[in-house]
């Protein structure tokens, strides 16, 4: 496995930076990177005492920084000592530019503002944490979505990453002893999504989670007979009612909160269509 020392200058917060480090990093099995984190980066001397600790330990310099002297500097000085650098928005930037006609701000951390968008995302996720696990059905119809499905579907952890896109997110537990409430089925203005997911695989997610709470892995909760019948209650639930329903067997958080995203999105435009 190859080393690579990944250095992340913003004059922000350097949590764009972070997010592509993710991503980029993800396509790459054989690549260790030591990150170096150095936000608000914003005068010159900051800047060499950077790149002299970058000269230490030379790698992959990313960089979003806006602000013009900085950035000149930044891109001279890489220059002269050989740096590779990458400013990893520019492309985008300039695209965007290109086709709207219009010049970017040159901001720095515009995007974390407090504007509306930001404090709308903060109730977002008061209201998803206040309404998880099937907590104050009186207020469902309030939520955005509606995620229903049996234990250990992902459906906390997916309804927070949907709340930090701006969704108001209720989760409702699905038990086949204990049927979800009448207001369940009555639900007018969310969006109600059914998680699924295989039998055997859930059995296994559960047995870890009992071993991991100390507690013996010998019950109903994980015997695959009882979980079959009760995935198959759920399912029988969501095609009655005729919700959708994503199968997050072998989806990540990330990638079941986008389907359900998609889905909410069409929803939309099917209502203003």
């Amino acid at each position: 496995m190859s080393e690579l020392h990944l250095h992340l200058l913003s004059d922000s917060t350097g949590e764009t930076l972070d997010m592509v480090a993710n991503a980029c990093l993800a396509q790459f099995d054989g690549v260790e990177a030591i990150r170096h984190p150095w936000p608000m980066v914003r005068s010159e001397g900051h800047l060499d005492r950077v790149l002299d600790d970058v000269e230490r330990r030379p790698g992959l310099v990313l960089y979003t920084v806006v602000n013009p002297t900085i950035r000149k500097e930044l891109e001279r000085k890489c220059r002269q000592r050989k740096l590779h650098a990458v400013p990893v928005l520019d492309p985008v930037l300039d695209a965007l530019a290109a086709i709207s006609g219009e010049q970017a701000k040159g901001r720095a951390g515009r995007q974390h503002a407090l504007d509306e968008a930001y404090f709308a995302r903060v109730d977002a996720i008061q209201f998803t944490i206040a309404h998880d696990d099937g907590i104050a059905p009186e207020n469902w119809e309030e939520a955005d979505i509606v995620l229903a499905g049996v234990s250990r579907t992902s459906k906390t952890p997916t309804s927070i990453y949907l709340a930090n896109r701006g969704f108001k997110v209720a989760n409702v537990p699905l038990v086949r002893e204990s049927p979800p409430p009448d207001t369940l089925f009555a639900l007018k203005h969310p969006l109600i999504v059914g998680l699924t997911t295989n039998p055997d695989r859930l059995v296994q997610i559960r047995r870890n989670r009992l071993l991991s709470l100390n507690q013996a892995p010998e019950t109903d909760y994980v015997d695959i007979e009882a979980v079959n019948a009760e995935v198959a209650f759920a399912r029988r639930l969501f095609a009655d009612n005729g919700w959708p329903v994503i199968d997050v067997t072998r989806r990540s958080i990330e990638e079941s909160a986008l389907a359900i995203a998609k889905l909410y999105s069409e929803r939309l435009e099917a209502g203003a269509g």
